[in-house]
């Protein structure tokens, strides 16, 4: 019986080699920092950190603009800062310097931590690893720092 070998046309092959980088990238890591991001959390003393967990982003809220989606990405929470990620691409920063409204509140197990005001705000929810209460906690206190700032 002879052999037969199927011919593939080169563009079915690049895009099934794409289809597969695209699906093993899902499962990347998102916690790459850079070595001064590093070096700035350790100096401000990191309180708590969670790799690689799902996000709901929730934009424009009461407008037909609204939407939400899922977004795989980190959150370093220092003495001073709330770092939402995805590596080197940031979602979210609240530091003593931030002048947007912040707000966070627990809900059982998830966190929300409210961005801006009106059609411009922005929603991030995500269920920590663990002590949802003692996130919420540590993430207050940031945004109360800046409310400070705001007040100066």
């Amino acid at each position: 019986m002879p052999i037969v070998t199927p011919k593939i046309k080169p563009w079915v092959a690049l895009a099934v080699l794409a289809g597969c980088g695209a699906l093993s990238g899902c499962a990347q890591d998102t916690s790459r920092l850079s070595p001064a991001l590093e070096q700035r959390f350790a100096a401000e003393g990191a309180l708590r950190r969670a790799d690689n967990i799902v996000f709901r982003f929730t934009h424009g809220q009461g407008t037909r603009e609204a939407g939400w989606e899922d977004r795989v990405g980190s959150i370093v929470v220092t003495g001073q800062t709330v770092y939402l990620h995805k590596n080197e691409k940031v979602g979210l920063e609240i530091t003593p310097r931030t002048r947007r409204f912040c707000e966070v509140e627990r809900r059982t197990d998830r966190i929300r931590i409210r961005a801006g005001a009106g059609r411009s705000a922005e929603v991030w929810s995500f269920a920590p690893p663990e002590d949802a209460e003692g996130w919420a906690k540590d993430i207050r206190a940031v945004i109360r720092a800046t409310q400070g700032a705001a007040d100066k």
